[in-house]
């Protein structure tokens, strides 16, 4: 039986970020992951690093992902450093395009609020038609406007994922594929983890395994009440630049493809594609670009959203008796990455997540949610 110091039972986004930052920081660090045929968020990301309309609610969320996009740029730099891998990392800015007159009202009072609880840290410029032609021309006349933030950009979420995982490994770390976790296992000075091909024992467990976070984590006496939530996106031919800037509805990569998205179905853990969502999905963006209607879709594709209750963070660890395991669950782990991979790591080798309290699992506890301990690690 091998023994590490840290093993994190995921390899997904939150996942290497978290180890790539634990093995950078010089310690012991395992990632067991499972296979490519799993329910993978990380894989059928849109790819955003996106402030906008985040947080206007809740103001540590909106603190915690400005935060996030401010380390970005030495983050992409570091990677690409390390690794040799470009992540097409873009801090331009990101435009929300609102379809109708009073959707650009209501999104105005949205930032508007974003802005206040950040004490003017979120920085936005609400765009009318012409404005907004200024920055888009290619962007139907017919837009009435939207939402413009410097702080928002994109990057290639593939490349990010072989980054940190590159960049785990040429730190030190170790990353383990088709390792599935049947069970795991508190002892008093560590935790035995079962997989399929034997068992692991570990000082500190941390735990980033989407969906299977709601199987885990009550093993080691935390809660992550998680469900999926469906998005559909689609993905044209390489075409000319038609984009300046990316939107949760339209972003050109660094390819030259046009991504769109974005659809939101409770449907379960069924991530296939529909032809209903597909159409309005292409409609909508050739109402957005009209220039699309002559172009050709060559691929679509489903992934699962991991989401809490309300939509925010939940980050848990073990308090009192029970040895040192936390737990980590999101959506938007793109743009959380940098945090993630820059911050987390001194939090958890310290032993002090305080500065994440809000995002606890014990806000649904007294909401009177109930978990159900479904996944899919």
């Amino acid at each position: 039986m091998k023994e590490y110091e840290n093993v994190i039972i995921g390899g997904g986004m939150v996942g290497s970020a978290l180890g790539y930052g634990l093995a950078k920081a010089g310690r012991q660090v395992l990632v067991l992951d499972k296979g490519d045929r799993d329910l993978r968020a990380a894989r059928g990301n849109f790819g955003l690093l996106w402030v906008q309309g985040k947080g206007a609610d809740y103001p540590e969320y909106a603190d915690w992902t400005l935060r996030s996009t401010q380390l970005w740029p030495e983050f992409a730099k570091e990677l690409l450093e390390l690794t040799g891998i470009d992540v097409q990392f873009r801090q331009r800015g990101g435009i929300h395009y609102c379809l109708d007159e009073e959707e650009l009202q209501q999104y105005g009072e949205e930032l508007s609020q974003q802005a206040t609880v950040t004490k003017g840290a979120f920085q936005y410029q609400m765009l009318d038609s012409s404005e907004l032609s200024e920055l888009e021309p290619a962007i139907s006349k017919d837009i009435p406007g939207g939402g413009y933030s410097p702080n928002d950009g994109h990057v290639n979420p593939l490349l990010l994922l072989r980054a940190m995982q590159r960049g785990l490994q040429l730190a030190g770390g170790l990353y383990q594929a088709e390792q599935p976790v049947t069970e795991v296992e508190p002892k008093q000075d560590g935790f035995l983890i079962r997989t399929e091909s034997g068992v692991i024992k570990c000082q500190r467990l941390i735990l980033a395994a989407g969906f299977d976070n709601a199987r885990l984590a009550p093993m080691v006496g935390l809660a992550q009440p998680l469900h999926p939530q469906r998005g559909q996106l689609l993905i044209t031919e390489r075409l000319p630049t038609l984009l300046n800037y990316p939107s949760i509805y339209l972003r050109q990569t660094g390819e030259g493809t046009i991504q769109i998205g974005d659809s939101a179905e409770n449907s379960g853990f069924d991530d296939t594609n529909t032809a209903a969502v597909m159409a309005a999905l292409a409609q909508r963006a050739i109402r957005l670009l009209p220039a699309l209607g002559q172009s050709r879709i060559v691929r679509g594709w489903g992934a699962l959203r991991v989401l809490t209750p309300d939509g925010y963070p939940v980050y848990e660890q073990t308090t009192g008796a029970l040895p040192e395991a936390f737990a980590f669950s999101c959506h938007s782990a793109v743009t959380l990455a940098a945090a993630h991979a820059q911050i987390l790591p001194d939090l958890i080798l310290s032993s002090s997540t305080d500065l994440l309290s809000a995002f606890s699992a014990k806000r649904f506890t007294e909401a009177g949610y109930v978990q159900t301990n479904s996944g899919a690690h």
